[in-house]
């Protein structure tokens, strides 16, 4: 219990309250604002921040009580619970990056290996977005662009919830699957490769100096991708935006409007631009938005082995697990605590 005591008091100094108390009262003045609601993807970013950051000063605030009495009562069975609720939270003393705290854009590319990758690509973007649900974050897709006969050439993801970027962050890299190939009649053993890339979301107010002028600007605007029928998007919602200065493309095509896919690939671009300033000024992108090394032989982070054997180890944490079919299925919670401690 005295362990556990000094470890909470050295986690408190670090999670810094009053800091997060204060953020929670002006989060709580913008919620009262009548306005709000007028800009629904901000105010639903707003709520968003403001219910997990009282969730979480009410968990320390709670565990602090419960760890004096289960001290005073000298409790070893209460004292084991919350060794465990406490080591849930101590992952939070790891996410005190600048921008650790904002939402995550995690995008996907198949890399080599033709129709394999893009397959591969698609078994990523389930992978996460059932970690998500478990996790009860907000993901939204900005863009998906399926492959020729399977899969996904790519996808780009809004996360909302707190720390999504600092916990994300280090899923970026190459990840390598090796199995029997389903598109082969011979199930010939494959290995895939596809790259994850995961930036912050970067608003106007958080970094005033990026500035993007409407000159620098091409937009393009296309249809949609449908599913046939009465799906089909017979309007030009879906927004291409090419930065000129920079040669930077991005693009949106999920959402109903095609002023909020403009809105979702100028805050996409932003954060592009955000990644390549702190490129420039730190050279090394791997500490910021990932590795960006082609997706080849080489370069992976985690390799996913389903085939002659089933293993999912990460090579710079060194986690590994046979349960394969629970990773796939986004069980991923312990590679992404162990990549907090990197």
């Amino acid at each position: 219990m005295e362990e556990l005591m000094d470890r909470f008091k050295s986690f408190k100094g670090t999670f810094d309250l009053e800091r997060r108390k204060k953020r929670l009262s002006e989060l709580e003045a913008k919620s009262l604002d009548p306005n709000l609601w007028e800009d629904q993807e901000r105010a639903r970013a707003i709520m968003q921040e403001l219910g997990d950051l009282k969730s979480e000063i009410e968990e320390v605030e709670a565990l602090e009580e419960d760890l004096q009495i289960a001290r005073e009562l000298a409790d070893e069975k209460e004292t084991l619970k919350l060794e465990e609720r406490f080591s849930k939270l101590e992952l939070k003393a790891y996410l005190s990056g600048t921008y650790d705290g904002k939402p995550a854009i995690l995008s996907i590319h198949a890399g080599q290996g033709g129709t394999e990758a893009m397959d591969w690509a698609s078994m990523l973007l389930r992978m996460y977005m059932r970690f998500f649900e478990k996790k009860g974050w907000d993901a939204t897709t900005l863009e998906e662009n399926p492959g020729e006969e399977a899969g996904i050439k790519s996808a780009t993801l809004l996360v909302r919830s707190a720390y999504a970027y600092g916990y994300l962050k280090h899923e970026a890299g190459t990840h390598r699957l090796v199995r029997q190939s389903p598109f082969n009649a011979d199930k010939l053993r494959q290995t895939s490769f596809a790259s994850v890339e995961v930036l912050p979301e970067i608003e106007e107010v958080d970094y005033p100096d990026i500035e993007i002028k409407e000159e620098d600007l091409n937009w393009q605007f296309f249809r949609s991708a449908g599913a046939g029928g009465q799906n089909v998007n017979k309007v030009s919602t879906a927004v291409r935006l090419i930065h000129k200065p920079s040669g930077i493309t991005v693009s949106s095509q999920t959402a109903r409007t095609q002023e909020q896919n403009r809105k979702s690939a100028l805050s996409l671009l932003r954060s592009k631009l955000w990644a390549l300033g702190e490129e420039k000024r730190q050279e090394e992108k791997k500490k910021i938005a990932g590795d960006y090394s082609p997706a080849t032989w080489g370069t992976q982070i985690r390799n996913y082995v389903l085939h002659p054997y089933r293993m999912v180890k990460d090579l710079r944490t060194g986690v590994e697990t046979s349960d394969t079919d629970s990773v796939l299925d986004g069980g991923i919670d312990e590679f992404v605590e162990a990549g907090l401690k990197l």
